[in-house]
């Protein structure tokens, strides 16, 4: 099938995340050219779903990263933005949340939990004791933050049998400008063409995660990715606008990971005059505040 070759493994990492094929360049070329992440790792059942079961079944999961980010164009990562938790093999975990998981292009992996049922706190945010896992050896808790918040998190490793970064890099770049919305490359016309044709949109955004990060942060550059699923053309003032998808935004670092009050998420709508109205919430409290930016943007389409 057409739809399948058009993914590619362009790295595996083994259990102890040395490189087996393909290469970290591979991985930050694609995701820098607007590419679509998914990776696939394989774990037992009785080693981290169940570790009182006897089932030793091998499990296959794929996970898709709608959301990338490379930093200084050496660096890839990608954030589940849309996933709830799951309690396998036959429902879901007892809390609705959302599973903001982050994978980097080294295998190291992390977790932000904001709560949805509105159950109430009493944790105050902060750093955290990490949890040994005694019963989960291949389970790596290395930092943890805000335990008993709404909003807890944590940075670790968890040995997978493998990990393989697949992607679909068919996506097109038409259009870039600054903040100001003066053209650096390619047309507007060419997007409000294929925008006009159906086709998919994607932006590729500067400096995204800069208003979470300290003076050190500030010198990280990078671009976060993230496809847009509303799209709006002012004919005569010839103004694209599109709203995004769903998006975490976090302080940038290398590798990427989650600290207290250093990450939040929410949506974005973007216009090709650089102005951008992000519409974020505080995941402590799930209180949303609009506030307005400016960005140079790539624009992709497919």
């Amino acid at each position: 099938m057409e739809t399948m070759k058009s993914w590619k493994n362009v790295l595996e990492l083994s259990s102890n995340r040395n490189i087996v094929s393909g290469s970290e360049k591979a991985l930050c070329d694609a995701i820098g050219r607007g590419a679509d992440l998914r990776i696939y790792t394989e774990f037992r059942h009785n080693e981290h779903i169940d570790t009182s079961s006897d089932n030793n079944d091998l499990i296959s999961e794929v996970s898709e990263f709608h959301e990338t980010c490379l930093l200084e164009k050496r660096w890839a990562a990608g954030f589940m933005t849309l996933r709830q938790p799951v309690s396998l093999p036959d429902r879901f975990a007892p809390r609705p949340s959302m599973s903001f998981f982050l994978y980097n292009q080294n295998g190291q992996q992390a977790i932000a939990r904001p709560y949805l049922d509105g159950v109430p706190t009493y944790g105050i945010p902060g750093r955290s004791v990490p949890e040994s896992h005694p019963r989960m050896p291949k389970y790596h808790e290395q930092t943890a933050w805000d335990s008993n918040t709404n909003a807890p998190s944590s940075n670790f490793i968890y040995d997978f049998g493998k990990f393989r970064y697949h992607v679909c890099d068919n996506w097109q770049e038409v259009y870039s400008h600054d903040k100001a919305g003066q053209p650096i490359s390619g047309s507007l016309g060419a997007l409000t063409d294929a925008f006009h044709e159906g086709c998919e949109i994607k932006a590729g955004i500067a400096g995204l995660f800069y208003n979470l990060g300290d003076q050190n942060s500030q010198k990280i550059e990078h671009e976060v990715f993230i496809q847009t699923g509303w799209g709006y053309y002012y004919n005569e003032e010839k103004v694209m606008i599109a709203e995004t998808h769903p998006l975490v935004k976090v302080k940038p670092a290398i590798p990427l990971q989650y600290k207290s009050g250093a990450w939040n998420f929410g949506w974005l709508v973007l216009r090709t005059d650089g102005a951008c109205v992000e519409r974020i919430s505080n995941p402590y409290t799930l209180k949303f505040t609009d506030t307005n930016r400016r960005y140079e943007l790539r624009w992709f389409v497919r």
